[in-house]
């Protein structure tokens, strides 16, 4: 039969080595849990395929039909809207400061995906020409050519409340016209156009900023056949 004092000395052992484990085992979980997470790639959004079919030829109207547009880069008026981040603004805080989303970028400068955008709904009634092509600068013919100018002044997520928002575009359009001994101002247009944002989060203010832009497109396009005509 063991000593009572070897016997307490072994008990003393095993809850030593138990307390030990116990600890290495806690230090290792906290280690674990203090290692740096894997960086997530920010989400890319763009204004989504766009047109993915056309009407047959008998039910389009001819190009013809409306006078070739020449479009130039769209300008934009300030830094913000020059890189690739999603912004946003809390109306009920402080509607003054622009807010990035951390985890979502644009797939490229917002101007460029207007003017992408713009080109394809436009086109599809009449000729579109980069300004600086070859044709769209053409004034051999003397032909008066109509050149739309465009500035992206707003395009932005705005939040009235935590849980309502709009998706903001502000442009302002003007209209010359390209002739042979310069140019003549056809008209200017201020179009502000939002629509709502169905979550409060960077998707619903990319679907928000999808739907003004197109209906602003939409918008410009009547305007540009009232000056055409």
């Amino acid at each position: 039969m063991m000593p009572r004092f070897f016997k307490d000395r072994q008990n003393a052992m095993y809850s030593m080595a138990n307390g030990i484990f116990i600890f290495m085992t806690v230090v290792w979980l906290l280690a674990g849990c203090a290692l740096p997470n894997k960086p997530t790639r920010p989400a890319m959004y763009d204004f989504g395929p766009g047109v993915q079919s056309t009407r047959s030829a008998t039910h389009q109207l001819p190009l013809t039909v409306l006078s070739p547009l020449a479009i130039a880069d769209i300008a934009t008026s300030g830094g913000a809207l020059e890189n690739t981040a999603v912004l946003y603004r809390l109306a009920y805080l402080d509607a003054q400061q622009l807010r990035p989303y951390s985890q979502a970028r644009w797939s490229m400068p917002p101007a460029q995906l207007v003017q992408q955008r713009l080109r394809e709904q436009l086109s599809q009634r009449r000729a579109v020409i980069q300004a600086g092509e070859g044709v769209a600068l053409n004034r051999g013919q003397n032909a008066a050519l109509p050149l739309l100018r465009l500035e992206l002044q707003e395009f932005s997520q705005l939040f009235s409340s935590p849980d309502a928002s709009v998706g903001l575009i502000r442009l302002r359009a003007t209209l010359v016209e390209v002739t042979s001994v310069g140019e003549k101002l056809v008209g200017q247009r201020n179009l502000v156009v939002q629509r709502p944002a169905t979550s409060a989060d960077a998707p619903g203010g990319v679907r928000a900023l999808t739907a003004a832009t197109d209906a602003a497109i939409e918008e410009l396009d009547q305007w540009l056949d009232t000056l055409q005509k």
